[in-house]
């Protein structure tokens, strides 16, 4: 007994934990350090990390016109993405030949028209009485002279982010020819009894994600359209540049939507009073419909998300990152989504098996 005794102090070591419950919360901490270290590490290299959901998103778009392509032509998957890819580059030669230097001069002048209609509203304020500091003004109106801006060069603004952009592309490219080579590189990672969940849910955010963008480009492109249709016939100045703005700002809810209204109405009262109830008719008119028949047909078919969560998210990612983090935030709140809904699935089939146990030993005690 004494020798046996005497064998467990020796095996014993210093560092040993004997009991279970400390070993248990020490576990805990390790955990909640861990979590720690992953958030800051996160924070750190959140640059990195939302190029890389930025890929995701093009590669999702590119996979959708693929699969969309396999319908009608029965060729490899290599064949439908350079297709895909093929019809985007065209697209974008076509918008800088033909239409590219028509939108520059426009884009030229569109701050000098707003900055005027912004200095004939002031006039009019006082007018009417209400007393404007013109000083104070003709500061706000540089400032937001400076934010028009950008807006109006949005799309040469992503295309001058010429590096990330490239990235963007590249590994987008990558990832939409062979989809499965790279999910299974991130389920090798995992512990063996996680990776058919994770499969599960790669699956489904990929089929959200391809649903709702192609439902962002329907969009988009239904507003683009009918916009410049419905201002170049009532001869409204800058109807191509308004068309593309309107047709870009429909990707990111809500804001873009009234930034795009606030561009329209100010270039149409630099025509006239009747130019510019025109262009509030034309706003109200494509925002109608797109919200009552475009947005629920497509919702029907893609993930249908709470306006004041995807607002909240695209103040959250504006402030975090931008014009690249508004465009972005529709995207990562849907896929935030699915994988809280397949956590809610789990817990729900984890409860019915307890249940079922449950039962099970309540009939064999009946039994017995």
């Amino acid at each position: 007994m004494s020798d046996a005794l005497d064998d467990d102090a020796l095996g014993a070591s210093p560092t040993r934990i004997t009991s279970s419950e400390m070993r248990h919360e020490i576990k805990r901490a390790g955990v909640w350090i861990a979590m720690v270290g992953i958030t800051i590490l996160a924070v750190y290299i959140s640059q990195s990390l939302l190029v890389i959901f930025g890929a995701l998103v093009f590669a999702a778009m590119i996979d959708g016109g693929a699969r969309l392509l396999g319908r009608a032509l029965k060729i490899g998957r290599m064949w439908r993405v350079g297709l895909v890819l093929l019809a985007s580059v065209a697209f974008m030669v076509w918008l800088t030949m033909f239409a590219g230097s028509q939108i520059s001069q426009e884009a030229a002048q569109f701050p000098q028209i707003v900055e005027a209609q912004a200095v004939e509203l002031i006039a009019w304020l006082d007018s009417q009485g209400f007393q404007v500091d013109i000083s104070n003004v003709q500061g706000l109106i540089g400032q937001a002279m400076s934010g028009f801006g950008t807006v109006t060069r949005a799309l040469g603004g992503i295309l001058g982010a010429l590096t990330t952009v490239v990235l963007v592309m590249i590994i987008g490219i990558y990832v939409a020819m062979e989809p499965r080579l790279y999910e299974r590189g991130v389920a090798w990672m995992l512990p063996s009894h996680r990776r058919s969940d994770f499969h599960i849910l790669a699956s489904r955010m990929a089929y959200t994600m391809r649903r709702l963008m192609f439902g962002r480009l329907v969009g988009m492109v239904f507003e683009g359209v009918l916009t410049y249709i419905m201002l170049a016939s009532y001869g409204v100045p800058m109807a191509a540049l308004l068309s593309i703005l309107t047709g870009l700002l429909a990707f990111i809810p809500n804001i873009g939507a009234f930034i795009s209204g606030i561009l329209m109405v100010l270039v149409g009262f630099s025509g006239g009073v009747d130019m510019g109830l025109y262009t509030i008719f034309v706003y109200f008119v494509v925002q109608t419909f797109d919200g009552y028949v475009v947005i629920p047909l497509i919702a029907k078919k893609t993930v249908d998300l709470a306006p004041a969560l995807v607002l909240a998210m695209q103040l959250i990612m504006g402030i975090l990152f931008g014009i690249a983090g508004l465009f972005l935030a529709d995207p990562l709140l849907a896929m935030i989504k699915v994988a809280l809904e397949r956590r809610s699935e789990k817990n729900a089939e984890a409860d019915g098996r307890t249940s079922e146990r449950k039962v099970a030993a309540k009939v064999a005690a009946a039994d017995a």
